[in-house]
């Protein structure tokens, strides 16, 4: 029998370009104040830190019961109604260890509405929801239930499939709700203490307790950009976008996954930490796209193999195996063999670790690398900078109005073609990364993974060329699209 899973993921990513792709929202939201951690001036504005001095007894401190009277009208229960939903088919969707926490017992495509239920958080006291993409990836409606049975529809303002992290904004009249503030998640310890709040199996709202077992996580083929906390608390299908919150209350993590060969919880649970899931948000909420940095190296991990066979004079670190031509760690003086071992100050011993930093620091970020060279430690300062266009990966939009509004593209990689399982027959085009529910694309019937070979009989190549082809186009786009091994014609009316 095939495994279903393999966790001897290669972590060791010779010519892994370093850097984030800049996921994209398709449409833009009010703006708001910028600035390192600060999500907008309404999630700064949330419930002030510590949460809960007012809901300890009387001379002692607060019970897990108060936090869990405190915390539950912040989570929510989400229902994804999908039309003609094609779902994106990762390789790991086929296997019982993931599958049903995303969508329930998989079933052949069918054609009709289909409704998927999970779950999300109150961060701002006017109505931003933070979620998981998958949770509402392909929706045509969102509606979203409170604790206290009041219903709201959602809007979507944007998401980053990249790290699986998606915002919603509620609609209509909005009052007395219960934001739930970030905790500090790079302040997590093993055995710390923590709950799972969510909507397992739409049975309603649960509360359930473990521990963190593990930090760091990575290699497990959910999104782009891994560094999950694991937990045993139990979490099962309908709990993907809940709330992992510490015995402060805080909101720590954005419960994702689970591992699972019954579909069920086995004590695995992965979560998204908040100080990845936060700058995300912030991201969205600010302009609707993420935009992470990039250093331009390829990477991997040092071992004692590497160490003693290149004489690298350090056993621990991330070697530099390439740098590319005019990037700003060539810029830097950053040459193939040196190995950094820290970057501002905090010790860098993962090809992981690494890129979620540079990626985190932002495309404008000046940062300080420490590296080992020939045997001798010395300090170089990085300009970081945006992904170019060419590597950039499902992150750039389509033009924001006409017949494609809404729809996200990328370039025809090595990496959207893993993502997307595209064939290695198809060998030029842009591959659609995104669709926002409601837009003619979506009602046209294109669909996430598809590759557009030409647009109004025009090759295509590049983003760009997509562009610029699509720029030419009047009120209607004429599409060559391949999908699964067949290549049609598809018309698009705004």
């Amino acid at each position: 029998m095939r495994r279903p899973f393999r966790w001897n993921v290669m972590l060791m990513t010779s010519g892994w370009m370093l850097g984030l792709m800049t996921a994209t929202c398709s449409r833009p939201v009010e703006p708001g104040s910028d600035g390192g951690h600060t999500v907008s001036a309404t999630i700064g504005s949330v419930l002030p830190a510590p949460a809960f001095a007012h809901a300890a007894p009387a001379g002692g401190d607060p019970t897990v019961a108060d936090i869990a009277e405190r915390v539950v009208p912040s989570v929510v229960n989400i229902s994804a109604i999908r039309v003609g939903r094609e779902f994106r088919r990762e390789p790991f969707f086929d296997d019982p260890l993931f599958r049903d926490f995303f969508f329930g017992p998989m079933q052949p495509p069918r054609s009709g509405p289909e409704q998927s239920l999970g779950s999300g958080v109150i961060v701002s006291a006017d109505g931003v929801i933070l979620t998981n993409n998958h949770v509402v990836e392909h929706a045509t409606e969102i509606q979203v239930k409170l604790r206290d049975g009041r219903e709201y529809k959602a809007k979507l303002i944007g998401t980053d499939p990249k790290s699986d992290v998606a915002a919603l904004r509620l609609q209509g009249k909005i009052e007395k709700l219960t934001p739930l503030p970030f905790g500090n998640s790079d302040q997590l310890r093993l055995g710390d203490v923590v709950l799972a709040i969510g909507n397992p199996f739409g049975v309603g709202q649960t509360v359930t307790m473990g521990i963190v077992s593990g930090l760091g996580r990575d290699g497990i083929g959910l999104a782009d950009y891994e560094d999950f906390i694991q937990t045993d608390a139990a979490i099962n299908p309908g709990n993907s976008g809940g709330a992992l919150v510490d015995m402060r209350g805080q909101l720590v993590g954005i419960n994702t996954a689970i591992l699972s060969r019954s579909g069920g919880n086995q004590g695995i649970g992965f979560a998204i930490p908040s100080n990845m899931a936060r700058p995300v948000l912030d991201a969205l909420l600010h302009g609707g796209k993420v935009a992470r940095g990039w250093l331009g190296v390829s990477i991997q991990d040092v071992d004692d193999k590497l160490a003693s066979a290149l004489d690298l004079g350090v056993k621990r670190g991330v070697l530099v195996s390439d740098v590319s031509k005019g990037s700003p760690a060539a810029r830097a003086g950053l040459q193939r063999g040196d190995v950094i071992v820290a970057m501002n100050g905090e010790e860098m011993a993962s090809t992981r670790k690494l890129r979620n930093r540079i990626a985190a620091a932002g495309p404008k970020a000046a940062v300080t690398l420490e590296i080992v060279r020939h045997g001798a430690r010395k300090k170089l300062s990085v300009a970081l900078e945006p992904l170019p266009d060419a590597l950039a990966g499902p992150t750039s939009d389509a033009p924001g109005e006409g017949a494609l509004e809404g729809v996200s593209v990328s370039a025809l990689d090595a990496a959207t073609r893993r993502q997307h399982s595209i064939p290695s027959e198809v060998d030029k085009g842009v591959v659609v990364t995104a669709i926002e529910p409601g837009s003619p694309a979506l009602a046209s019937g294109l669909r996430t993974g598809d590759v557009i070979v030409e647009v109004n009989k025009k090759s295509v190549d590049s983003v760009a060329a997509f562009k610029k082809a699509y720029a030419a186009s009047r009120d209607a786009v004429v599409l060559l699209v391949q999908r699964g091994g067949a290549t049609m014609y598809m018309v698009i009316r705004h």
